[in-house]
């Protein structure tokens, strides 16, 4: 593919516009005029600190731009820490919209993808319970769910016919055992499919299906979240695989591209800094001493989550003269 190199141009991240000059990206399309100026369209897929996509550098001129040799190396630009928090905001910010579309009904299926730790569940929660404590407060049956641990196939059937109705939601928190049953798979594509009317059937007798009262049939108007540590992306068993591609065609998947142990402890910061160790009433010292620790430790800790700093907040309200002492002994992985 053929490479360009930036002599003057910008491209607008997160809300500003950031000088792109001596960048190598891969060229898509040469430099057109539109109705926001004059640009050319580049791969930014192939360029860290880019969106997954074909971007739109700003440039006035096809002169603002090179050709180079297609062995050039590209450019790798690194994000700043105030632009990977703003990135990590706008993702959970983007699982909260997703969440209230689901209750809405406007989206049948989402799968939230990300590592232990980060929140996952606690955004998706969050815009629930505000939506159930209307049903709380009129003593009307709660409208979602969420699910963790083992499920069998009979009992997700079940799950779903309680909760089949258009505003009703069932969130699956890293209960990955539905993924990897064939036949529970088989009803989850059937709860998903896209079309209009989504009828599931329990094909067999079953005496727990006429215990409680649940028909061998029924149509599910609700909506689904898949809360999981799994990175579909790179998942190399085949079966699994083969089950992953087969409920993410019915969904919508949101990676919340927190990989590396630096964009863990930026989020880690932005949680903190909104507040996250309010109720425990440190002084600005002791708060800032409990996110010190975990980063001069980040890579020594069993976990680098937001539960490892809930228990150094703990070890640090329970034991102010000696928590660091306390903490190194349960939360750092022996040498």
């Amino acid at each position: 593919m053929q490479k360009i190199k930036i002599v003057e141009g910008t491209y607008k991240i997160r809300g500003k516009d950031v000088d792109l000059g001596g960048m190598v990206f891969p060229l898509v399309e040469e430099f057109k005029v539109g109705a926001n100026g004059g640009y050319v369209t580049v791969d930014g897929t192939a360029v860290a600190g880019f969106p997954d996509r074909n971007i739109k550098i700003k440039v006035e001129s096809a002169d603002c731009y090179i050709a180079v040799n297609s062995n050039t190396k590209i450019t790798q630009r690194e994000e700043s820490d105030e632009e990977v928090i703003d990135r990590l905001r706008e993702r959970f910010s983007i699982l909260e919209d997703m969440t209230r579309a689901c209750k809405k009904g406007d989206v049948r299926a989402m799968i939230v993808s990300g590592p232990p730790g980060v929140g996952k569940s606690f955004g998706v929660e969050k815009v629930l319970g505000k939506h159930d404590l209307v049903a709380t407060l009129g003593e009307r049956p709660a409208k979602y769910q969420v699910v963790k641990g083992a499920m069998s196939a009979i009992g997700l059937y079940c799950k779903l016919y309680n909760y089949a109705d258009k505003d009703n939601v069932l969130v699956f928190d890293d209960c990955d055992s539905v993924l990897l049953d064939d036949l529970s798979l088989n009803i989850l594509k059937a709860a998903l499919d896209s079309k209009k009317s989504r009828t599931i059937h329990w094909n067999t007798d079953s005496f727990k299906l006429r215990n409680e009262g649940v028909p061998d049939s029924f149509e599910f108007k609700g909506s689904a979240i898949f809360i999981t540590n799994i990175k579909f992306d790179n998942v190399k068993s085949k079966k699994l695989r083969d089950h992953l591609e087969a409920l993410e065609s019915r969904c919508h998947y949101i990676d919340l591209t927190i990989d590396t142990e630096r964009e863990k402890m930026l989020r880690i910061k932005q949680i903190v800094r909104d507040g996250m160790l309010k109720d425990y009433g440190f002084t600005e010292e002791q708060h800032d001493s409990v996110v010190d620790f975990i980063d001069i430790n980040k890579s020594k800790l069993r976990e680098l989550s937001l539960r490892t700093v809930l228990k150094v907040a703990d070890l640090a309200k329970a034991f102010p003269a000696n928590w660091e002492a306390m903490a190194e002994s349960t939360v750092l992985q022996r040498a």
